[in-house]
Protein backbone atom coordinates (compact mmCIF):
# COMPACT_ATOMS: atom_id res chain seq x y z
CA UNK A 1 0.00 0.00 0.00
CA UNK A 2 1.34 3.23 -0.87
CA UNK A 3 1.05 6.38 1.42
CA UNK A 4 0.13 9.61 -0.11
CA UNK A 5 3.84 10.73 0.24
CA UNK A 6 4.94 7.94 -2.00
CA UNK A 7 2.53 8.81 -4.44
CA UNK A 8 3.86 12.43 -4.08
CA UNK A 9 7.41 11.43 -4.50
CA UNK A 10 6.59 9.11 -7.52
CA UNK A 11 4.83 11.97 -9.23
CA UNK A 12 7.88 14.08 -8.49
CA UNK A 13 10.02 11.85 -9.92
CA UNK A 14 8.31 11.50 -13.35
CA UNK A 15 8.44 15.01 -13.56
CA UNK A 16 12.07 15.29 -13.03
CA UNK A 17 12.60 12.56 -15.96
CA UNK A 18 10.17 13.28 -18.21
CA UNK A 19 9.16 16.63 -18.21
CA UNK A 20 12.28 18.41 -17.30
CA UNK A 21 11.52 19.34 -13.56
CA UNK A 22 14.27 20.81 -11.77
CA UNK A 23 14.40 20.13 -8.09
CA UNK A 24 15.92 22.21 -5.42
CA UNK A 25 14.20 21.80 -2.26
CA UNK A 26 10.96 20.03 -1.06
CA UNK A 27 9.21 19.16 2.15
CA UNK A 28 5.82 17.46 2.03
CA UNK A 29 3.83 18.21 5.31
CA UNK A 30 1.11 16.47 6.48
CA UNK A 31 -1.43 18.46 4.77
CA UNK A 32 0.63 20.64 1.82
CA UNK A 33 3.96 20.98 -0.10
CA UNK A 34 6.79 23.25 -0.30
CA UNK A 35 9.13 23.19 -3.71
CA UNK A 36 11.71 25.08 -5.04
CA UNK A 37 11.71 24.27 -8.46
CA UNK A 38 12.47 25.17 -11.99
CA UNK A 39 11.49 24.30 -15.44
CA UNK A 40 14.73 22.73 -17.79
CA UNK A 41 12.84 22.20 -20.86
CA UNK A 42 12.21 25.59 -22.86
CA UNK A 43 8.98 23.80 -24.59
CA UNK A 44 7.57 23.07 -21.38
CA UNK A 45 6.73 25.55 -18.69
CA UNK A 46 6.90 25.09 -14.80
CA UNK A 47 3.01 26.55 -15.00
CA UNK A 48 2.63 23.38 -17.17
CA UNK A 49 4.56 20.77 -15.15
CA UNK A 50 2.72 22.16 -11.95
CA UNK A 51 -0.82 21.54 -13.60
CA UNK A 52 0.26 18.17 -14.79
CA UNK A 53 1.91 17.09 -11.86
CA UNK A 54 -1.26 18.45 -8.94
CA UNK A 55 -3.57 16.84 -11.86
CA UNK A 56 -2.06 13.69 -11.79
CA UNK A 57 -1.09 13.27 -8.30
CA UNK A 58 -4.14 14.10 -6.96
CA UNK A 59 -5.92 11.74 -9.11
CA UNK A 60 -3.87 9.25 -8.05
CA UNK A 61 -4.72 9.95 -4.07
CA UNK A 62 -8.09 9.81 -4.42
CA UNK A 63 -7.54 6.21 -6.08
CA UNK A 64 -5.73 5.14 -3.42
CA UNK A 65 -8.35 6.40 -0.78
CA UNK A 66 -10.95 4.68 -3.01
CA UNK A 67 -9.07 1.83 -2.89
CA UNK A 68 -8.03 1.26 0.81
CA UNK A 69 -10.75 -1.02 2.58
CA UNK A 70 -8.77 -0.32 5.51
CA UNK A 71 -9.19 3.62 5.77
CA UNK A 72 -11.64 4.27 8.38
CA UNK A 73 -12.34 8.35 7.06
CA UNK A 74 -12.81 7.07 3.24
CA UNK A 75 -16.55 8.73 3.10
CA UNK A 76 -15.23 12.11 4.55
CA UNK A 77 -11.97 12.74 3.43
CA UNK A 78 -13.77 12.15 -0.47
CA UNK A 79 -15.72 14.67 0.47
CA UNK A 80 -13.39 16.55 1.62
CA UNK A 81 -11.56 16.84 -1.57
CA UNK A 82 -14.44 16.89 -3.75
CA UNK A 83 -15.56 20.31 -1.72
CA UNK A 84 -11.93 21.66 -2.36
CA UNK A 85 -11.93 20.67 -6.08
CA UNK A 86 -15.45 22.70 -6.43
CA UNK A 87 -13.58 26.10 -4.86
CA UNK A 88 -10.85 25.93 -7.08
CA UNK A 89 -12.79 26.09 -10.23
CA UNK A 90 -13.01 28.96 -12.07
Amino acid sequence: MYLHADIVVESLKFCQQQKGLKIYGWSIMSNHLHLIVSASNPKITLSDILRDFKKFTSNQIIKSIENNERESRKSWMLWLLKKAGECNKP
